[in-house]
C-alpha cells in the first residue's frame, strides 16, 4: 500500500464507522447494551484508524482541488465545508460522550449521544460522498 491508496483507504474506513454506528443506535434501541457497546468502541477505533491515516495522507500530499464544473463545484463545497466543521466539532464531543459512558454516567451520556451521533453519522457519509466526488466522479 502507497500513501495515494490512501484516500481509498479513508473512505473504507469511513464506510465501516458509519455502518458501526448505525448498528449501534439500532442495539441501544432495542436495549441490547453490550452490543452497543461493542459496536461504538469499534466505531471509535475505526474513525480513529481513519483519523490517523487521513493525516498521514496530508501530510504527504497537498489538497487535491476540486476540478471546476460550475454549479456541481458549489454541490461539493456545500457538502464539503459543513463536512469539515462538523469534522472538527464532533471529535470532542465523541470523547466526551465516551467518558459518560465509561463513568456509567448514562443520563449524560444519553444527553450528549442524541447530538454527537446524528453528526459523527454525516461526517461518516459525507465523507465518503466527497471521496466519490473527489476520486471518481469528477476526478
Amino acid at each position: 500500500m502507497t500513501v495515494q491508496d490512501l484516500p481509498s483507504l479513508n473512505a473504507f474506513l469511513n464506510t465501516v464507522a458509519g455502518v458501526l454506528l448505525l448498528l449501534g443506535y439500532i442495539a441501544i434501541k432495542q436495549g441490547k447494551r453490550e452490543l452497543h457497546k461493542k459496536l461504538m468502541v469499534s466505531a471509535l477505533g475505526v474513525s480513529a484508524a481513519f483519523l490517523t491515516s487521513y493525516l498521514i495522507y496530508h501530510y504527504h500530499v497537498p489538497s487535491k482541488k476540486f476540478p471546476d464544473l460550475g454549479w456541481i463545484k458549489t454541490v461539493y463545497f456545500l457538502i464539503l465545508f459543513p463536512h469539515i466543521v462538523l469534522a472538527a466539532v464532533m471529535v470532542p464531543m465523541i470523547l466526551k460522550t465516551f467518558w459518560h459512558a465509561f463513568r456509567e454516567e448514562w443520563e449524560s451520556h444519553k444527553k450528549i449521544a442524541k447530538i454527537t451521533f446524528p453528526i459523527w453519522m454525516y461526517v461518516s457519509v459525507t465523507g465518503v460522498i466527497v471521496y466519490f466526488m473527489l476520486y471518481h466522479w469528477f476526478a
